[in-house]
């Protein structure tokens, strides 16, 4: 779903400044499950507007104002409108794991090949 900017007048954002801006909005997730905040790709690539700490994770026990951290990656002065569309939300359930210490691990074909390593031939 799309996220609002819940400001009273408008928000100028500098080149590579980064500002935390409210949505007005407020949840109750059930537990074992999830929001996550992602950029819009509209606002992206037209205003190099993105937003930080992506997809930025809100946990079901949160109970505080949802907002959005943004970042101007463009070269010029940009503005967010009261109720401009800022983000997307997606909820989703999330799978709790239990960890098991082991002294080794098993092999596998990439084992600790990192960064690259199944790219380009």
């Amino acid at each position: 779903m799309d996220i609002r900017a819940n400001i009273s007048e408008p928000l100028s954002l500098q080149p590579l400044e980064r500002t935390l801006v409210p949505t007005g909005l407020y949840m109750e997730l059930p537990e074992g499950y999830e929001a996550q905040i992602r950029p819009r790709s509209g606002l992206a690539i037209k205003q190099g507007i993105t937003c930080l700490n992506t997809p930025g994770t809100i946990d079901a026990d949160y109970r505080g104002e949802i907002k959005v951290i943004l970042v101007n990656l463009s070269n010029e002065i940009q503005v967010i409108a009261p109720g401009d569309r800022i983000a997307q939300m997606v909820v989703q359930r999330v799978q709790q794991v239990n960890w098991v210490p082991v002294e080794t691990l098993t092999s596998t074909e990439r084992n600790a090949g990192g960064f690259g390593h199944t790219g380009k031939a």
